[in-house]
């Protein structure tokens, strides 16, 4: 028998709380296994309870969301984060993708999505709302390299490797051990393919890796 994901949930509101978990504990292969009001509360039970992915609001008291992020990615990088927030500036946007959040959801999206983004940052990969999707590509890192420009092609296998694993949320200690490299040579391929695109953030990383088509399968 398959494990259930385990999933935290934090939001500052009662009734979105009670409706998210109805929701999430309705499917067969996961379960809420904590709640929180406030982001150092979520912090503290991420590193208690160790969940699957932890589905923040990115306004909470004490804590924001893209604090918070930041917190669980370094403190239990194990953790996938998915920030669910109503605002669509693509600033919150950039602000918890560069926090290491491997998803953001509008908090408008159906049911369906939610379930579905949950899924795909458990697994490893990265979720977009794709109400979203345009902000990235249109604006977001208009420095990025194209993906058929000169720079794009001049990425080695061994950094286009490395930055795809890191687009897709791995974080350096996740992608030194799947390539029997050391963390170090991780942070130096990273480096140089960020340079050669052009970028200087994970949000330019993700943003290229849509343009050059490394987000296709999760």
């Amino acid at each position: 028998m398959t494990a259930k994901l385990r999933v935290l949930l934090a939001d500052d509101h009662n009734v979105v709380r009670a409706g998210l978990r109805a929701l999430i504990d309705a499917q067969d292969d996961m379960e809420v296994v904590a709640e929180a009001a406030d982001g150092e509360a979520a912090c503290r039970l991420a590193a208690e309870l160790r969940p699957d992915v932890a589905v923040l609001d990115v306004s909470m008291p004490l804590l924001g969301g893209a604090q918070a992020t930041e917190r669980i990615v370094r403190e239990r990088p194990e953790t996938r984060v998915l920030a669910l927030t109503v605002h669509e500036d693509r600033g919150y946007l950039q602000q918890l993708m560069q926090a290491g959040a491997s998803g953001y959801l509008l908090k408008r999206a159906a049911a369906d999505d939610l379930i579905h983004a949950i899924r795909t940052v458990a697994r490893g990969g990265t979720y977009l709302d794709p109400a979203l999707a345009g902000k990235v590509l249109g604006g977001l890192v208009g420095r990025a390299a194209p993906a058929g420009s000169p720079q794009a092609a001049a990425l080695s296998d061994r950094e286009e490797e490395v930055l795809r694993l890191n687009a897709r949320g791995h974080t350096n200690r996740e992608i030194a051990a799947q390539l029997d490299v050391s963390v170090k040579t991780v942070e130096t391929h990273k480096a140089r393919g960020m340079e050669k695109l052009g970028v200087d953030s994970r949000a330019g990383i993700v943003a290229h890796a849509i343009r050059a088509g490394w987000m296709a399968g999760g």
